[in-house]
């Protein structure tokens, strides 16, 4: 069992927006944070991870200081080193981040990340855009998944027309052995578009984080013949892990498809034995 998609439980910074949304999953503003407090410890995170079933997470950086927050790859770094199950995804911004592709190299040989997390609607960036092309290249060489956000978001100022699946189009021809994946599917306007790109591309896939476990097969009417293109990922910490893995489990799909999703696509993308 893999969660292909967790945020820490504290940010450097937070804007309030993503504040206001991560307080509404929780009794009280107070009871969020004091969450938060107790999960920024490393230790106590991997007792919830066992209490969810989880064997392994992979953890996100975030530089988005104009929507979400900032969750620094030091951070990200210091919080899973020493602990196998915690998987450290390092993430660049194209707005403040110069020689991308040096970066990523020094990221992921000098300082054990396995993936890059990468975020359009928040950047402003179309992932199409040449100026990135010596990133994927990095990444393609490496042999890291690069994880986008896609589709829609509530915060306050995403632009959600930097999210649509139809970019990686250019990007999975352009480099057909970079680990494309999709979060949240082209949630909201996309479901149909990010299903094309699974169709036409062997290396793109769809994390289905932040979309309800339940209607998965009404966004994704063909999820149980392409399953080996889904992964799952829940978002933490705005979401009931457990609650969300028992969703997938219940979804009318074979039960190997189930497997695929919940952990056998992602075991596979991050080459773990």
């Amino acid at each position: 069992m893999i969660d292909f998609h967790v945020h820490l439980a504290e940010y450097e910074n937070l804007s309030a927006s993503t504040f206001e949304f991560g307080a509404a999953a929780y009794p009280s503003p107070a009871d969020y944070i004091e969450h938060c407090r107790q999960y920024r410890d490393p230790a106590n995170f991997i007792t919830l991870l066992d209490a969810n079933g989880v064997d392994y997470a992979v953890v996100v950086a975030e530089y988005a200081p104009l929507t979400t927050g900032t969750a620094s790859n030091e951070k990200v770094e210091a919080f899973c080193r020493d602990n196998p199950r915690l998987i450290p995804f390092c993430s660049l911004n194209p707005g403040f981040h110069d020689q991308m592709d040096k970066r990523l190299e020094d990221l992921c040989l000098n300082h054990g990340f396995q993936g890059l997390k990468l975020y359009p609607t928040y950047n402003y960036f179309y992932p199409n855009d040449n100026c990135l092309y010596p990133l994927y290249g990095a990444a393609q060489r490496l042999g890291i998944p690069v994880l986008f956000h896609t589709g829609s978001s509530v915060f306050t100022n995403a632009r959600i027309k930097y999210g649509n699946p139809l970019c990686f189009d250019d990007v999975a021809v352009d480099f057909p052995d970079l680990k494309i994946v999709m979060a949240h599917g082209g949630r909201g306007p996309w479901y149909e578009e990010a299903m094309t790109m699974v169709r036409l591309h062997r290396n793109v896939y769809i994390d289905v984080t932040g979309l309800p476990p339940r209607k998965l097969t009404q966004y994704f009417p063909d999820l149980g013949r392409f399953a080996a293109k889904f992964i799952f990922g829940s978002d933490w910490p705005t979401v009931d892990v457990r609650k969300n893995i028992e969703a997938v489990c219940s979804l009318d799909i074979p039960a190997d498809a189930i497997d695929k999703i919940l952990g056998g696509n992602a075991r596979h993308l991050l080459g773990l034995n």
